[in-house]
């Protein structure tokens, strides 16, 4: 009977925190970041006139760069979600 009650117990004691721990919340806003900075290096490269065709939209930094970037901070985003906390050992 002991068992049966030390059980719920411990089941209600995990629905009362948060299903993803703070600092993993940290964690997802720096690869929230990281995926805004791969968008923002993919700006940019039109051209003024519509009459003239500007080559710069084929730069390293928009074709390659920027996507590794942008892949790189879903990445993180999606480790820092499945990250398991380390446990306290008070």
């Amino acid at each position: 009977m002991a068992g049966k009650n030390n059980l719920k117990k411990t089941e209600s004691e995990n629905k009362a925190g948060f299903p993803i721990p703070v600092s993993s919340y940290k964690m997802i806003l720096i690869g929230f970041g990281i995926v805004v900075l791969g968008f923002i290096l993919m700006m940019g490269g039109g051209s003024s006139s519509p009459d003239e065709f500007n080559y710069d939209i084929f730069s390293f930094r928009r074709i390659t760069l920027a996507p590794i970037v942008v892949l790189v901070g879903f990445g993180f985003i999606f480790w820092a979600i499945m990250r398991k906390p380390k446990a306290d050992n008070n």
